[in-house]
C-alpha cells in the first residue's frame, strides 16, 4: 500500500519510521522546515530498541490524482484542516484516512469531506523531538489501535500494512468508544494538572484527591451520556495513573501551557464541554479549567499585541 502519513514530529515519525524499517512505501506531508532538516539529515528515531537514522521520502505538496491507499493524519488539531486542504490531492474515491488526533470532532468534519472512508485510531507512544529534530522515544510502548466507525470488519490489506514490529497493534470492533475512553482520560488529566499547575503527586500532596476523582467523574459521564460508558479496564487505568502517590505524571496541555501555547485546550476541553452543555451534563471542574485556558489565551494575545504597539511606535 502507498501510505501518506501527514506530519513527521514525535508520533508520525516515530509511527512512519517503523513502518519503512518493515518495507512499506511510505511518503511524510510535512512543513518546508520539515522537509528540509529530513533531507539533510534523515528521520532519526532513538527508542528502547536501538537509535536509527533513515533516508525518507518527505514532500511539501500533493501533485493532483496522486492518491494514496490509506493517509494518516498525525498532527495536533488546530492543523488539522490546513493540511487536510494540502493532502486533498491525495485522497481518492478508494482511500481510506486515519487520523490519530485527540479528541472527536475530527471525525465529524472528517466523515462529511469522505463519508465511509474515515477509520477510527488512537496510538500510546511517549515520545518527543530534540533541538536537532530527532525522535526520542522514551518507554517501550507504542501501541496503536483501529477500527471501522460502523463496526464492519477492517480490510485485511489494512491491517497488514499496519502490522509491522515495533508497533503493538489491535483492531478494535468498537473504536468509537475506544476514542471516548482516550478523551475522557486526556480531559480529565488536563482539568488537573493545568487547573492546579502541577503533576499528580503534587496535587495529591496537596490534598486534591477528591478533585482528581471528580475530574475523572465528569468526563466519563459525558461519555456515557453519548452512549459510550467507559470499561471498567479505561476505568481503572485512568484511576491507576491519576492518583498514584509520588508520580510525575502531567497531561500534554498542562506542559503546552508551560510552554505558553496551550494549542489543544478548545479541542480538548472545549469541544468536551461542550457536548457536555448539549447533553446536560453538569461539569464544574472541566469549565473552571476551560475558563483558566480561555483566560491564559486572552492574556497572552493582549500582550502580544501590546508589544506589537510599541514596537511599532
Amino acid at each position: 500500500m502507498r501510505i501518506l502519513i501527514i506530519g513527521a514530529g514525535a508520533t508520525g515519525g516515530s509511527y512512519g519510521a517503523r513502518l519503512i524499517e518493515a518495507g512499506r512505501q511510505v511518503t511524510f506531508l510535512v512543513r518546508q522546515p520539515r522537509v528540509e532538516m529530513l533531507a539533510r539529515g534523515g528521520l532519526t528515531l532513538d527508542a528502547p530498541d536501538g537509535r536509527r537514522t533513515l533516508q525518507v521520502r518527505a514532500v511539501t505538496a500533493i501533485e493532483p490524482g496522486d492518491h494514496y491507499d490509506l493517509v494518516i493524519a498525525a498532527v495536533k488539531a488546530p492543523a488539522l484542516d490546513a493540511v487536510l486542504r494540502t493532502a486533498a490531492p491525495a485522497i481518492g474515491p478508494e482511500t481510506m484516512i486515519l487520523p490519530v488526533l485527540n479528541g472527536m470532532d475530527h471525525l465529524d468534519v472528517l466523515q462529511a469531506a469522505y463519508p465511509g472512508q474515515v477509520l477510527g485510531g488512537l496510538i500510546k507512544i511517549v515520545a518527543t523531538l530534540d533541538e536537532s529534530g530527532a525522535i526520542l522515544q522514551m518507554t517501550p510502548m507504542s501501541t496503536m489501535t483501529i477500527g471501522t466507525l460502523d463496526g464492519s470488519p477492517l480490510r485485511d490489506e489494512i491491517r497488514e500494512a499496519l502490522s509491522v514490529p515495533g508497533i503493538d497493534l489491535s483492531v478494535d470492533g468498537d473504536v468509537v468508544t475506544r476514542l471516548w475512553e482516550k478523551w475522557a482520560f486526556i480531559a480529565a488529566a488536563g482539568v488537573i494538572t493545568c487547573l492546579f499547575r502541577g503533576n499528580i503527586g503534587d496535587i495529591l500532596t496537596a490534598g486534591g484527591e477528591d478533585h482528581i476523582l471528580q475530574a475523572i467523574a465528569e468526563a466519563e459521564e459525558v461519555a456515557r451520556a453519548a452512549g459510550h460508558p467507559a470499561s471498567e479496564e479505561s476505568h481503572a487505568q485512568s484511576l491507576g495513573l491519576l492518583t498514584e502517590p509520588g508520580s510525575s505524571f502531567t497531561s500534554s496541555l498542562y506542559r503546552d501551557l508551560q510552554l505558553g501555547d496551550p494549542a489543544e485546550s478548545e479541542h480538548i476541553l472545549g469541544r468536551l464541554a461542550a457536548r457536555a452543555r448539549n447533553l446536560q451534563v453538569d461539569t464544574p471542574l472541566l469549565d473552571a479549567a476551560l475558563l483558566q485556558m480561555r483566560t491564559h489565551q486572552a492574556a497572552r494575545k493582549r500582550t502580544k499585541q501590546a508589544t506589537r504597539e510599541v514596537a511599532s511606535a
